[in-house]
């Protein structure tokens, strides 16, 4: 790319290509974002500007991320962070990159939980909802939960405990929410799963575990080999955490609470089968995601 005369458009074009040649799945979308960060805009404006010729300087930089990205490293490293429901959370090699597909189990927990606070009165001095993340990673899921219940007046009234095996995860949670400023409204704490005697216990418990059979890690994509693999790997059938996670719930769940768990999409008739062998009594229903596969299984406990 070294001369004059390259427009916005044409080092896309040229970016994307190397990309799709290098292996990406979105080699032009990596291209727009990669262009922005060099140029120090968004994508918005790599768009609505495609004529704008670009200097020495931002080639060399749009240069050195396409080698990056050219080596499978993740767009979201590369950038440092990633949007996740409407928010902008720092990413890096100590936590799974955040999904859009977990952006569906947000949603619900901010539908249990709204349902939850209006639906009779709460007299002064009621305990605050206790909500646990189990697996928090980077915090995407506890802060955009935090967040959505600030935009509605309510995040005075829960606390939520964000749980990670990993201490560099939780460093890196600590710093998103601090970074949002909901910090005040976190617990974080290092444990496996969720801590034994739960006093009280969880109204809701939210967590997206690793998932992915362990077979199957070698055929997913290779930037996935940039992020940790103990996020990842759920083992011979994908479920070896969440049936672990499962064992956990009659000690550290309220009556009449729930938990949300994200699944993979072939999962749902097992997730069930382990619910109703584990938890009897307990009700299991799977919602779908956007591409209508099998996305987040809801687990309630009769009250």
């Amino acid at each position: 790319m070294t001369g004059a005369g390259f427009t916005v458009s044409e080092l896309v074009r040229l970016g994307a290509a190397r990309l799709e040649a290098s292996g990406s799945s979105s080699p032009r979308l990596d291209a727009e974002l990669l262009l922005g960060m060099a140029l120090g805009i968004d994508r918005i404006g790599v768009l609505a500007h495609p004529d704008a010729p670009v200097g020495t300087v931002g080639r060399e930089r749009f240069e050195a991320l396409l080698a990056r990205r050219e080596q499978g490293e993740p767009v979201a490293y590369i950038r440092g962070f990633r949007e996740f429901h409407g928010l902008a959370f720092e990413t890096d090699a100590r936590a799974l990159i955040p999904r859009p597909e977990t952006e569906l189990l947000v949603d619900a927990a901010l539908a249990d939980v709204a349902h939850r606070l209006t639906a009779g009165p709460r007299p002064p001095g009621t305990p605050a909802l206790r909500i646990a993340d189990v697996g928090t990673g980077t915090g995407a899921i506890a802060i955009s939960l935090v967040m959505g219940l600030r935009r509605r007046r309510m995040d005075e009234q829960v606390l939520v405990i964000a749980i990670d095996a990993s201490e560099e995860a939780l460093e890196l949670a600590r710093e998103n929410a601090v970074g949002h400023a909901v910090a005040d409204r976190l617990v974080f704490v290092v444990a496996d799963l969720i801590p034994h005697h739960v006093e009280p216990p969880y109204a809701l418990v939210c967590a997206n575990l690793p998932y992915v059979p362990t077979a199957e890690l070698e055929r997913l994509s290779p930037e996935l080999e940039w992020e940790p693999r103990q996020a990842l790997d759920g083992g011979p059938d994908g479920l070896d955490v969440i049936r672990r996670l499962l064992d956990h719930l009659p000690t550290s769940l309220a009556a009449d609470g729930i938990a949300l768990l994200e699944i993979g999409a072939a999962q749902r008739e097992a997730v069930v089968r382990e619910v109703a062998a584990r938890l009897p009594g307990w009700r299991c229903t799977v919602a779908p995601d956007l591409a209508g596969r099998a996305r987040l299984a809801r687990i309630e406990r009769p009250s």
